[in-house]
């Protein structure tokens, strides 16, 4: 089975907010991956809005086709506006003020009571919900507590690892998403990764059984600044063949 490709759009809003003008746009960034062949499109509001904004979310739920994947931090301002906008999913992560990026997977073992209301929620208004999280077993145990649909494992450390040529620290990474991959279909649930994830140490990820999609942003963003979206998109797609 062919890996899916979710497509990240938040950096070309970066890129955009970097001048706090109309360009580049997420959504045309986000209509040519859907033309290049990507499954689904995904875009993190914080709460900080340093990139994508709240007019970026409801254009993309007007115009994307495949699937919007909306990540959001699991806080009240957010579940009424992902209830209102009704996206595809929400994924919920964490976030820190400080943070470059997003460090580390959701602790959903620590907040199950209030996580399992906000996931009922969404439910209720048919919004498929995911969480990213660390492939950890508490983690995949809490993540069926909460009664979500899908975890998202997060690929940070893998990635760090190849980034460092730690092939000990590749392996172990490896082992520990794919056992959490199984684990996760014996609970119900439906397997995710991302984070970190680039043109040369995708296809170790994409190769695990039970990974179902692999979400990317800051590296087809990078690479479309040489050659273009659509190419970029289509150059990860032939990767996960």
């Amino acid at each position: 089975m062919t890996v899916k490709l979710g497509v990240n759009v938040d950096h070309i809003a970066t890129i955009r907010e970097a001048r706090k003008i109309r360009e580049p746009d997420p959504v045309t960034a986000a209509l040519i991956a859907e033309l290049a062949g990507c499954n689904g499109i995904t875009a993190h509001l914080r709460e900080d809005k340093r990139h994508i904004q709240d007019r970026d979310i409801r254009l993309l739920r007007g115009t994307v086709t495949t699937k919007l994947n909306l990540k959001i931090a699991p806080t009240n301002e957010m579940l009424q506006f992902a209830t209102n906008v009704q996206p595809d999913m929400v994924t919920l992560v964490p976030e820190n003020r400080q943070e470059i990026t997003t460090e580390e997977g959701l602790n959903v073992a620590a907040k199950i009571d209030d996580l399992a209301k906000f996931v009922m929620t969404l439910k209720s208004n048919d919004i498929a919900v995911s969480v990213f999280i660390e492939p950890e077993t508490e983690q995949v145990k809490a993540a069926k507590k909460i009664g979500a649909d899908f975890v998202e494992f997060n690929t940070g450390k893998y990635a760090a690892a190849c980034d460092l040529g730690s092939m000990q620290e590749v392996d172990r990474e490896i082992s520990a998403i794919a056992d959490m991959a199984v684990l996760a279909r014996k609970y119900g649930l439906r397997a995710f990764a991302g984070h970190g994830l680039n043109y040369r140490n995708i296809a170790a990820i994409a190769s695990i059984e039970g990974i179902e999609e692999v979400n990317v942003g800051h590296s087809i963003v990078g690479r479309s600044v040489f050659v273009g979206m659509e190419k970029a998109v289509k150059e990860m797609l032939e990767l996960l063949k």
